[in-house]
């Protein structure tokens, strides 16, 4: 399942959750930079501090939440609802979609993308 042949580092729950908070942080980060550069017009809204709502000039939303239990991150977007598990390691953050093995950030690019009209796109931001 991983594209890299990388060899995939266990994490804990306290590792789970500073990964997930680094992934979030950085596709805030990335949102907000986008809104300001091509004035998408987008309201964010971060939840519990695990959830991120991000609703998009045609009223459509994108919810991106961490699921602890289970060491992964869903996304419901318009095109769907996706699981990304950790696959990669501490130095190389890695989640991949537990059906099709795509990399989350790219898939959220994609996602974005479409719902937006106009490109976005995300990256691991280190903190």
């Amino acid at each position: 399942m991983n594209p890299n042949n990388l060899s995939i580092e266990a994490i804990d729950d306290k590792q789970f959750h500073e990964q997930g908070s680094q992934l979030l942080h950085s596709i805030e980060l990335a949102l907000e930079a986008a809104d300001e550069e091509l004035d998408l017009d987008l309201d964010l809204e971060r939840q519990g501090g695990n959830v991120i709502n991000i609703r998009f000039r045609d009223k459509s939303v994108i919810v991106i939440n961490t699921q602890p239990p289970l060491h992964e991150i869903w996304v419901a977007a318009k095109s769907g609802g996706y699981h990304y598990r950790w696959a990669g390691t501490m130095n190389q953050p890695l989640w991949l979609d537990t059906k099709t093995g795509r990399e989350l950030l790219s898939d959220l690019s994609q996602f974005a993308t479409a719902q937006a009209g106009k490109d976005i796109t995300f990256a691991l931001k280190k903190n």
